[in-house]
């Protein structure tokens, strides 16, 4: 479900006198898909690449000081929109965008884990395979992370159709759960394999394959990390 932030990150208003009460009002309006999706049962996953992709696009031309300041008030109307929702119901995600490119503009993670850290879901699904942001797992051995927090690093590139081995799957993992522990660590993906229809770097079939070595990559990783 599309975070308030990156709902006027795509959708920009022209009727609403600022970027907050435009927001303000969109979180008021996306709490009510919120609580159903967890009413239903489900683990609501907020999509929020505003924190990442929006300091290349929404906050160009601004500094990385003033942009950090903007994250924190987008990360305040999230937390308004899911005062009603468990934080252990809700994970987020957060990318700098799922295209093949030069990502020399990337905000570094680093810059940004502090603010992400206050958000309320208690899982944080990001980039960590791709060539611009697989260096930076070093950035969450430097940063105090609290004790219910579950990370969800990226272990597949979504935008290259070379097809990851699963012992490149294993090791990627094996460097979080050095960090939190094997049971706060899920395998996931850089991002998504279809951004929306018709918009994707990875042939179907290839996909499909570096999902399969996701699965056997997590497997040996979790019989090493067994012991």
């Amino acid at each position: 479900s599309a975070s308030p932030g990156v709902i006027a990150l795509f959708q920009p208003s022209t009727f609403h006198r600022d970027l907050d009460s435009y927001m303000e009002n969109v979180a008021e309006g996306m709490r009510h898909e919120y609580e159903a999706i967890v009413a239903a049962g489900l683990i609501l996953q907020i999509d929020a690449p505003d924190l990442g992709l929006g300091r290349h696009m929404m906050y160009a031309e601004s500094s990385e000081a003033e942009f950090i300041r903007r994250a924190e008030i987008h990360v305040e109307i999230l937390n308004y929109a899911l005062r009603n929702v468990p934080a252990d119901r809700v994970r987020m995600h957060i990318c700098w965008g799922n295209y093949e490119g030069p990502h020399t503009h990337d905000v570094p993670l680093a810059a940004v884990l502090p603010t992400l850290l206050k958000a309320k879901p208690r899982s944080l699904l990001f980039e960590a395979s791709n060539p611009r942001h697989a260096h930076e797992w070093t950035a969450w051995a430097d940063t105090v992370i609290p004790d219910d927090y579950v990370l969800i690093p990226g272990c597949l590139d979504t935008t290259t159709n070379f097809v990851e081995h699963p012992e490149l799957v294993a090791q990627r993992i094996e460097r979080f759960a050095g960090i939190v522990g094997a049971e706060r660590v899920v395998a996931g993906t850089d991002c998504g394999f279809s951004t929306f229809a018709g918009f994707g770097a990875v042939d179907p079939a290839i996909a499909w394959a570096k999902l399969g070595a996701l699965v056997e990559g997590a497997a040996i990783a979790s019989r090493r990390l067994a012991g």
